[in-house]
């Protein structure tokens, strides 16, 4: 399927989704619904466990926001669609885990999308650059919170403060990438991380997103009370399905565990 510069391939429990908008992968408004749509069927697909977004080429991920359209549109409001910038910087209830595998430059709102996702694995060339502050903008699709969350805060002033660029190498050492490969390993690799997760328990991998990004605005003692006192439905769910009872089951047995999902 190919719908606004974005294509949709499914391999087995992981869909792929690829932004194909040359030159550089900006991102519309038409473009960033198409992404949003793109999520929607993501998360509404019960086969689908993981998502895999990444660009087409070697040269960019995304370049950001489409800055011609953003011109044209000058102080009227801008639609991009369910999830906010990219279908995915303020999509605060997408359960299941996306992979961000950045094949080239990731720019503004382009790297902004790949702060939103939940593991990054990223090609030896690649750099990224919040570019915001330097054409009278900010960083508002998430890289003024989610940056200073992600690397020490001093580093993510530097960055959004004067938009330098970071390479794929200093963003692993800060923990920002969760891997940096050969291009030619990049979406192996992103698909190999990708089936590690959809072979896990669906329900204990969609309660774990939850409760871990949740908690991140709790102390340690008030996310056990939470827990313990039944006040996240997610995790009480996945206590309650027929999965909590098949992973002991293979394990006694020595088989694999066929997760049910309920």
């Amino acid at each position: 399927m190919s719908e606004q510069g974005v294509r949709i391939e499914k391999k087995e429990r992981v869909t792929i989704i690829t932004l194909d908008r040359p030159k550089a992968n900006a991102i519309d408004p038409a473009t960033s619904r198409a992404l949003g749509q793109a999520f929607d069927e993501f998360a509404a697909d019960s086969n689908a466990r993981v998502a895999i977004l990444t660009g087409a080429g070697e040269r960019f991920f995304s370049a950001g926001d489409d800055l011609k359209a953003t011109a044209a549109v000058g102080h009227d409001p801008v639609d991009y669609g369910k999830g906010g910038f990219g279908g995915l910087t303020e999509r605060f209830d997408l359960e299941k885990p996306v992979i961000a595998a950045l094949n080239g430059l990731a720019v503004g709102g382009g790297f902004e999308t790949a702060l939103a996702c939940d593991l990054i694995v990223a090609a030896e060339h690649v750099e990224f650059f919040l570019p915001e502050v330097n054409i009278g903008m900010m960083a508002s699709s998430g890289g003024f919170t989610r940056m200073p969350r992600q690397v020490p805060l001093k580093i993510a002033m530097e960055m959004l403060l004067t938009g330098r660029r970071m390479s794929a190498q200093e963003g692993e050492r800060w923990g920002l990438i969760n891997r940096v490969v050969p291009m030619n390993d990049l979406m192996p690799t992103a698909l190999e991380l990708a089936q590690r997760i959809a072979s896990a328990a669906p329900l204990s991998v969609r309660a774990t997103k939850r409760c871990a990004y949740e908690s991140l605005s709790m102390s340690v003692e008030d996310a056990f009370r939470k827990l313990n006192m039944k006040h996240w439905p997610i995790y009480d769910a996945m206590v309650a399905s027929d999965d909590i009872l098949e992973g002991p089951r293979a394990f006694v047995k020595k088989r694999s565990p066929h997760w049910s999902g309920r």
